[in-house]
């Protein structure tokens, strides 16, 4: 029996019987089920090798973050070295150290 049979079985029982609660939670169950089975058949994870996708995605967004995190800290860095650089030379003026070196 399909999912969508078992889905149709269900709901020809709560329509009989009346809805239980048991009932209902199994429709319920089995609708969410065929709804994510549909949902990752149109994403197209619906193959065995789905896992493995999905894992090699989600190393490559870490590899991402991890670059994009380095490459803001190396800017922080670089800009932080600048400002003291900047800073330097400003004292240096301020002393007159151009005076001396000439």
């Amino acid at each position: 029996m399909t999912r969508e049979d078992m889905l149709v079985s269900l709901m020809a029982q709560a329509g009989q019987e009346g809805a239980e609660i048991d009932t209902l939670r199994a429709i319920v169950e089995e609708a969410a089920d065929l709804a994510a089975n549909r949902v990752l058949d149109r994403l197209g994870l619906a193959d065995a090798s789905a896992q493995g996708d999905l894992g090699e995605l989600r190393e490559l967004l870490q590899a991402w973050r991890d670059a994009k995190t380095s490459a803001w800290k190396a800017f922080v860095g670089w800009a932080v070295r600048a400002g003291l650089a900047l800073l330097l030379i400003g004292i240096a003026v301020r002393l007159g150290v151009w005076d001396l070196l000439s």
